[in-house]
This record gives C-alpha cells, structure tokens and sequence, in this order.
C-alpha cells in the first residue's frame, strides 16, 4: 500500500557545508579538553597515539557510513542501515545500540559543561547548570534545524578559534620550560611507558570526542535535492578535520601536562591552564569551554538523537508518538521532548561520575559501529559479491577489528553498563517480532 503521502517528513534545507559544520558542532574541535585528564592517565602519556588510533578507527566507520547513506537515505542511521542489509531484528539492535550512545552523549555535554562552570562559581550545585542547559538547547532546537545550523556556524568558528589561541599560548609555556620543554614526540610513543591494553582503554574514552560524523547521517531526509552523495562527503569532510585537530590538540596539550600534578581529572584542562599559563588562563578557557559547548555542541546532539527517536518511532519499532513532527518548524517534537528529559536526569544522576558515563556512551557508539561494518560485509561483499576489495570487503574487516581491538580496553562498568542495555534491547525486539510490529515499513 502506497501510504508516502500520509507519513511525517522533515524539511529538506540542508546543503553540504550545513551537514559539515553540523557534524563539527556535534563532535566540537575543543572535545579533547573534556576528558583530557581521563585519556591521558589511561594512556600512560600516550595521549596522542589514542587520538591516533581512534581517527583510524573512525575512519574506516566514517567510510562505511558514507557508503550506506548512499544506499540508504534515511534519518535513522546505523538503524536504517543495518535494517536494510542484515534485516529487521538486526536494524533494531543496531538502532537500540547507537540509541544508548544519542541518549547520554547530550547527558555528557550538561555534565561537561557543570564541570567547567563549576570551575568558575564552586558554590552552586552543577545540577543547576544542567537544567539551565537542557531548558536552553530544547528552546533553540524546538524553532527548526535551521535555526540551529545559523547558531552553528557562528559557535564552530569562535570555537577553533578559542582553541588556536589555547594552542598558540601552550607552545609559549612550552618554550618556557613547562611540561616536557617542547614539542616532542612522548605523546605520540614512549618504550617506557608503552602499553598496547592501556591504549587501547585511552581509545575507548577518546573515541567520545569524535562522535558526530556519523550523527550527520540522521539528517540525510533534510538534504536539498535529495543527493545521496552529499552526506557521504560531508561525514569524510568532517572526520579529516576534526582528525587533524584532536591529534594536534593531544600532542601540544600531552606536552604541556607532562609532569603535573592534576588533582580532578574531570577539570584537568582548567587545571593544566593555571599551573602552566598563569590563574587567569584557567578561568578563561572555563568561561569559553562552558559559552562555546553549550552553544555549538549541546543543540546538534539533541537534535541527531530526536531524528533517531523520530525514524524508529516512524517505524513503529518505538512509541509511534515519536514521528510525530511540529506543523509549524517541522521539527520532531516529542522526540525531543524525551530527549530532553532523558538527558536531564541521566547529567544529574551522574553529576559527579563523568568517566563512567564517557565510557558508557562509547559502548553504545562502538557496538552501533560494530553492526555498521558487518552490514557492509554481509550486503555488498557477502551477498553481492562485490569486487570493490577495499570498499566492500577490506574496510569493514579492518573496521571490525579496530572495534574489537577498543571493546577490549573498556572499563567493566561500561561493558556491564552496555551489556545490560543489550539485552533489554534484544527482549523488546523479541516483543516486536511476536507483534509483528518488526515488519512495518520494510525496505523497498
């Protein structure tokens, strides 16, 4: 039954460097300040191999992700994709994974940001910056995404440069005798401090701060003219500049922490400023931290979970009150509703515990990766016999060993965490086979 007419659809307003500076929003050039600390104890110092490594294994995802928005042009994502190659129970794990990951990654931001403002004004609770935060991003993104596009691109630019100037001043203390004296290669390997398992657990923290080209691929029903290609290049666009900045970011900044004595890794970027610039450094860059990812980045990730939220419940694989779409913005409303919420009481419950819930925000993202890759194999290498060796074959085994590789530096918490997610994941999906609610919409 032809019944196209009578779905939600969303507004197609989007051109290329919309869905760039989108993703650059979402992912944030300044994200490795976040969980700097974090990453570089796990690293051993190391933290700009992690860096390394992580853009490798976005890569060959950011490769498949492309290759699927092609095929598959849907607002769901990892969903759609995996739904159109593996089948419908498959799509919806995959769909319910990457769900744990668009759920508590916007959590992560009011968290970030409560950190960084308590930084600035100790005596009130961080909890009230969340709600601030969550009440703030809801009112811009309820008017549209492209509202939100033309908030992006004035917050992606104060933000690189926020961050040049962060560089330029770590150099400086470098040249002065802070950290380890100067660029040297220590971030990148050290045989004394080397270990594959604790760069691998770095990876799995580090992989956070480049989530976001594959939340581009949720806006691949709001493209203008409907070009398939176009997302595809935005999301490599995407993923060679924020590379290009985080391995920079980590190889100054492991420089300049080398030797000090951080006492709340959570703050570590705020911390390092003070001991190695000077007291105001740390105060500024709180104040910039705060204003800048709180503008640029908390508004992309409530609206790439929202168009999640939005195709599942579309599909009817969730509440069918998600699709519904605001008459005057064309904005899925009650997808963000929820989000909002979400967000708002998961930031506050875990207020104080930022690397637990990084980490849990990964194995969403990592296992959503994971089923991205095996539907690339199954689909067009397995099925199709394709002889596209790099594309078809080599790059999603690669991608699934990288993956894998990660899966085994995470912390017990986050695969217990994931873990639990999973399985709640595959009961509901047994509930919607039974109801035979899995087979609406199936691919044309």
């Amino acid at each position: 039954m032809n019944n196209v007419s009578t779905e939600p659809n969303l507004r197609r307003t989007l051109g290329y460097w919309d869905l760039v500076v989108y993703g650059l929003a979402y992912i944030a050039p300044i994200a490795p300040l976040s969980t700097l600390g974090f990453v570089y104890d796990a690293a051993h110092g190391l933290i700009a191999l992690a860096y390394v490594l992580g853009a490798v294994c976005m890569y060959f995802t950011a490769q498949n992700y492309a290759l699927m928005s092609e095929s598959v042009p849907t607002a769901g994502s990892v969903y759609g994709f995996a739904r159109f190659a593996l089948g419908r129970f498959a799509g919806f794990l995959a769909g319910w994974m990457i769900l744990l990951d668009y759920l508590l990654i916007p959590a992560l931001v009011y968290v970030l940001i409560g950190v960084a403002l308590g930084v600035l004004v100790p005596a009130v609770d961080r909890s009230v910056w969340i709600v601030m935060m969550v009440a703030f991003t809801l009112g811009v993104n309820w008017f549209g995404v492209t509202v939100t596009t033309r908030a992006n691109f004035i917050a992606v630019g104060l933000q690189v440069a926020l961050l040049v100037v962060l560089l330029a001043l770590g150099v400086w203390a470098l040249s002065r005798g802070q950290g380890s004296g100067g660029l040297t290669l220590a971030p990148f390997y050290d045989a004394k401090t080397f270990q594959l398992s604790a760069v691998f657990a770095a990876t799995s923290i580090c992989i956070n701060s480049f989530l976001g080209f594959d939340a581009i691929s949720t806006l691949s029903e709001e493209v203008k003219g409907g070009d398939k290609r176009l997302v595809g290049r935005a999301i490599m666009g995407v993923l060679i500049i924020s590379g290009t900045f985080f391995v920079v970011v980590a190889w100054v900044l492991g420089n300049l922490m080398h030797g000090l004595a951080i006492t709340d890794p959570s703050a570590a970027a705020y911390e390092m400023a003070g001991l190695t610039i000077g007291a105001w450094a740390s105060v500024a860059l709180a104040w910039g931290y705060a204003a800048l990812i709180g503008f640029s980045n908390a508004l992309p990730m409530q609206v790439g979970v929202a168009r999640v939220l939005f195709a599942m419940g579309r599909d009817r694989q969730l509440p069918h009150v998600l699709s519904r779409v605001h008459p005057k913005y064309h904005t899925p409303y009650v997808g963000m509703l929820v989000t909002a919420v979400i967000s708002l009481a998961v930031a506050v419950a875990m207020r104080n515990r930022l690397d637990d819930l990084a980490t849990t925000v990964n194995f969403g993202a990592l296992s959503g990766f994971l089923l991205l890759h095996v539907a690339v194999l199954v689909r067009f290498g397995i099925l199709e016999r394709s002889r596209r060796w790099f594309a078809h074959w080599l790059s999603p085994i690669l991608g699934i060993i990288v993956v894998l590789g990660v899966f085994t530096g995470m912390a017990g918490l986050a695969i217990k965490l994931g873990l639990a997610w999973l399985v709640v994941g595959v009961v509901w999906g047994g509930v919607l086979h039974h109801k035979r609610r899995d087979e609406i919409r199936a691919e044309m």
